[in-house]
């Protein structure tokens, strides 16, 4: 009985890191958060309760993205986000703290893959960044 209970418990503890690596190797292959960890973060808090180490800094407070879905009846205002992260419409000098990640996209995108390639689709690399943040910030809402 002792073998088959030590057997059982070297067979879950197998399995136990298995499903660690194997989440390890998902997080390090995300690359909605990697962007949500590298631009939004900072203001938003790690898990995007509006918290994040500038947010005491800022004129407005940052908007808790883990509630977005919860005030629009459970739906993720996707469409709005998505203008609010591109940034078009907004006016160059307006009063909005937040960047315009869409102009940002395209000028960190265009030099690395110019040189790299000769041409791209810009806005579609842009819309690309975005959908997987938007991806992401899904994933922090409250349930």
């Amino acid at each position: 009985m002792k073998h088959v209970s030590k057997k059982a418990s070297l067979i879950a503890v197998s399995l136990a890191l298995c499903s660690g690596a194997v989440l390890a190797q998902q997080q390090k292959n995300d690359p909605g958060k990697l962007e949500y960890d590298t631009n939004c973060a900072i203001c938003h808090g790690p898990a995007g309760k509006g918290d994040g180490s500038l947010s005491d800094l800022l004129r407005t407070k940052a908007s808790d993205l883990t509630q977005l879905a919860k005030k629009n009846q459970g739906i993720l205002p996707v469409n709005r986000m998505y203008e609010v992260i591109e940034g078009k419409g907004v006016p160059s000098h307006g009063s909005r703290e937040m960047p315009i990640w869409g102009r940002t996209y395209l000028v960190e995108d265009a030099q690395r893959l110019i040189e790299a390639r000769g041409n791209y689709d810009s806005e579609a690399l842009v819309r690309g960044r975005i959908l997987m943040l938007i991806e992401y910030i899904n994933r922090l809402q409250a349930r």
